[in-house]
């Protein structure tokens, strides 16, 4: 493990529990604690978290900030969303993967399968996938750069999207209700989406249950486009029916045992 593979797993591993001590992270990679204490003021200098005496947590974050920030809002949640979507993954296959808080934790359970093609318009996502270790190749769509949520949008990505043929499409949402299914607040990644779908063979939403009912300005996709739902709690009764009568395939992330 590359001291870059090693930071992204203690971020990981921060991410799905929380908050983590320096002997937990020790133990956990096998490796010393000083080596630990190292990494952590380096991810801490990179506010990736917020380092303690004794260990490091999430970043303590305030209100709406950039989108780095918004990695800690409903961050275990979204951590066994991606945990649960991995395991619709094969080893080899091509995957579209779209921005989103949601997507980078996903991205970081894909860069544990051997040899996937992975097409983003992230810039963070391609750089977890090139830094796998497990022979993935990212692709980067081109098109209009956005620094604030660190990805390419616009007519460019879109016709880039257009060049693939994808087992999967994995997308983050912003809303998700029975009248309209998919939604999100920003028309061009609301566009780039629906490219993506159009080239995938199957559509998988990942999504935590604070979007379930909630309202967006712009539809993805109805319901029916949807293969697998990815959550982290089950729907209400009316959402949960209006799933099934559209043939979705509700899959609810457990929680993981801690020691």
């Amino acid at each position: 493990m590359t001291p870059s593979q090693r930071r992204q797993e203690i971020v990981a591993i921060i991410r799905q529990r929380g908050r983590a001590t320096v002997d937990e992270l020790a133990e956990r990679l096998d490796i010393s604690r000083e080596t630990i204490r190292r990494d952590l003021t380096r991810l801490a200098q990179s506010g990736l978290v917020h380092k303690f005496h004794g260990g490091a947590s999430l970043p303590m974050t305030t209100g709406e900030g950039p989108f780095r920030a918004r990695m800690s809002k409903h961050a275990l949640e979204k951590a066994r969303i991606a945990v649960e979507a991995a395991r619709l993954v094969a080893p080899g296959e091509t995957v579209f993967v779209d921005t989103g808080s949601t997507t980078i934790y996903f991205a970081e359970q894909l860069a544990k399968v051997e040899g996937l093609t992975v097409i983003t318009n992230s810039t963070e996502i391609a750089r977890i996938i090139d830094h796998s270790g497990k022979g993935c190749r990212a692709f980067m769509l081109g098109g209009e750069y956005h620094s604030g949520n660190h990805q390419t949008v616009g007519s460019m990505a879109i016709a880039q999207a257009r060049l693939f043929r994808a087992h999967h499409c994995f997308l983050a949402i912003g809303a998700l209700d029975v009248r309209t299914g998919v939604m999100d607040y920003n028309i061009e990644e609301a566009q780039l989406a629906r490219a993506m779908i159009e080239q995938a063979e199957t559509l998988t939403i990942l999504v935590d249950s604070s979007k379930f009912g909630a309202i967006a300005s712009f539809e993805v996709c109805p319901l029916h486009c949807i293969d697998n739902l990815v959550c982290d709690a089950e729907p209400d009764s009316k959402l949960r029916a209006a799933l099934e009568e559209n043939n979705v395939m509700v899959r609810v992330a457990q929680a993981e045992e801690q020691n």
